[in-house]
């Protein structure tokens, strides 16, 4: 019983201070952001920030994390909105491309993520997103959809330009102009992975 209130306290002060760090982040962006203003907004010390995550690069890792995953929920919400597999594929990469309109993604996924903690390629959570476009680009050669290519090859171009039609979007001075072209662009791109008839 005492383990578990402790386990919940822990838990408890770690979401107080990525919600804090979450809303700085955003407002700010990373460097801007005091490390005091942050602890005092979440009613915390330093100390406990650094008990829970190393340091503010920890806390930004954190914050990543937990935006990336509500990310992933939405693209596979999208995926599930489509009619067929190649289109759910296809509605997936489009979602995370379109995320990238968002101001606190755009500050914090794209812009200083990227900055602080290096090649967004290289993140942890990317091992995971190139493993599930990998399966799915398999089921779609399995069933015929997509030409016989090496999968893992073409989820790692798929996932590539994707990011980086993100990372140009969140960079760029006019976003919204920016997203039709290169949505339109990845839609010409993975059309190149279809079986053609006959």
């Amino acid at each position: 019983m005492v383990a578990r209130r402790r386990a919940e306290m822990v838990e408890e002060t770690r979401a107080k201070l990525i919600r804090a760090a979450r809303t700085a982040f955003a407002a700010k962006g990373y460097a801007a952001a005091s490390m005091d203003d942050l602890t005092a907004e979440a009613g915390l010390t330093r100390g406990a920030l650094y008990h829970n995550f190393g340091d503010k690069k920890g806390l930004l890792q954190a914050v990543i994390d937990q935006i990336d995953a509500e990310m992933l929920a939405r693209m596979r919400a999208a995926r599930g909105q489509a009619d067929t597999a190649w289109d759910g594929f296809l509605n997936e990469g489009v979602a995370y491309i379109e995320m990238s309109l968002e101001p606190e993604i755009q500050r914090i996924m794209l812009l200083d993520g990227p900055a602080v903690l290096g090649d967004p390629s290289q993140w942890p959570n990317q091992t995971a997103c190139l493993r599930t476009t990998t399966q799915a680009i398999q089921r779609l050669i399995d069933d015929g959809t997509v030409k016989p290519v090496d999968a893992e090859a073409a989820a790692r171009l798929i996932n590539g330009a994707a990011l980086n039609a993100a990372l140009w979007i969140a960079a760029a001075d006019d976003p919204h102009a920016v997203l039709t072209k290169a949505v339109e662009a990845f839609r010409q791109l993975a059309a190149g992975l279809l079986r053609t008839a006959g």
